[in-house]
């Protein structure tokens, strides 16, 4: 009986507990700090390689990815946040 009451929100949703609140998170913010904690992996990589440390050519397509991504990700949260206004206006 006792493994039925672990259970029972799957087979019963009557059972089952109201799920959390959703949390409200700014991307822009989230998206920005990680852009910077990028840039700075870049500028670390770059000061390596100046350095004179070899085979750092990996780390540099890597930083380079994320410092590309994360801009690609602010300007998609741009967008989608203008959208979301532009919709929440029209009605």
């Amino acid at each position: 009986m006792v493994n039925d009451m672990k259970f029972a929100p799957l087979y019963d949703p009557s059972v089952r507990k109201p799920g959390p609140k959703p949390f409200q998170v700014d991307l822009h913010k989230v998206f920005a700090v990680g852009l910077v904690l990028w840039v700075i992996a870049l500028i670390v990589v770059l000061v390596m390689m100046y350095m004179g440390y070899k085979n750092m050519h990996s780390a540099l397509v890597i930083t380079i990815s994320g410092v590309v991504i994360g801009i690609c990700l602010l300007i998609w949260e741009f967008f989608d946040r203008w959208d979301y206004r532009r919709l929440g206006a029209d009605s």
